[in-house]
This record gives C-alpha cells, structure tokens and sequence, in this order.
C-alpha cells in the first residue's frame, strides 16, 4: 500500500482524488472508494468503518465482482504487497498443501464463478483449506453473503493499515 500509516486527520485532507486512490488500495471497486471517500471529514476511525461497511453492504453484485477482481486466489501468486502480508500463512505450507488449496480454488471458482475469498490474515494454509472445503457445501445465495462478511474484514484490517494505530 503506498498510503501506509496516514492516519485519520491526513486522510481528512487528503484530497478527493487522493482519497478514493488511497481507499481503492483497499477495496478494488471504485464506486465503493468514492461513497466512503464522500463521507469526508471522519470524526473518528469508528465512523470511517462504519461508512465502509454500510457502503459495501450497499454494493451491488456486479460491484462486488469488481471488488474481487484486487485478489488473488488464496495460495496464488500474490500481486500486491496487502495481498502477500495477508497470505503469509500460505508460503511456508508443504506442496501437498498447497496442492490441495490450488485444487479447491478450481472447483470452488467452478462452482461460483469467482474467486475463494477469505480473510487470510493470521491464518495457515491448513485452516485456509479447511475454511474452503467447508465454503464449498454452501449454495451459491449463502455463499455471496459469507463473502461480503469477508471482504468487510479484508477492508477493516487494510483501512486499519492506512490509518496506522490508534493515538
């Protein structure tokens, strides 16, 4: 992420188009960084995530792939620096594995038509794997809800990145 540790008065001033790069580092839809972006000034960091959840809860599917389009398939080839630190658990699992990860991204894209996405942060491959196979049961409705949930984490932990700690 180029906006790192900005914290929240320096997200404030940043300008229009600054803020919605800098939050498009977080969530790849556009529409969903220039509704949060809009909310500008935040009082606090609550109100920027609480912001951030209601307006990906707000997203349309069609919006919701686009969002998917920033990650990688968990156990792939990370392309980004958010994306490798939120993988680390994967790159020290044995190949088979990894093996059976790259398999269940297979089927489970096969079955729902776009990527395995999970809060990876702090997680092994094996529970990585073990969360797959059980999402794979899902129906195709239950399973877009549990992917929202999880890229509401994914946007938490990287607005939490962009703000840096707490003061």
């Amino acid at each position: 992420m180029l906006h790192e540790w900005i914290g929240l008065d320096g997200f404030n001033r940043l300008s229009d188009r600054q803020a919605m790069h800098a939050l498009y580092e977080c969530c790849a839809s556009s529409i969903w960084a220039r509704r949060v972006a809009q909310g500008r000034p935040f009082d606090s960091r609550d109100l920027l995530l609480d912001r951030a959840d209601r307006v990906l809860a707000e997203l349309p599917e069609a919006e919701i792939d686009h969002a998917l389009d920033g990650h990688p398939r968990i156990g792939g080839k990370a392309d980004n620096p958010s994306s490798k630190r939120e993988q680390a658990g994967v790159t020290t699992a044995g190949t088979e594995v990894r093996e059976k990860l790259a398999a269940g991204n297979r089927a489970y894209e096969d079955k729902f038509g776009h990527v395995y996405l999970v809060c990876a942060t702090g997680r092994s491959a094996e529970d990585l794997l073990a969360i797959l196979e059980e999402r794979l049961d899902n129906d195709a409705e239950t399973e877009r809800r549990v992917l929202r949930v999880e890229l509401a984490k994914i946007n938490r932990i990287r607005l939490g990145r962009m703000l840096g700690p707490e003061q």
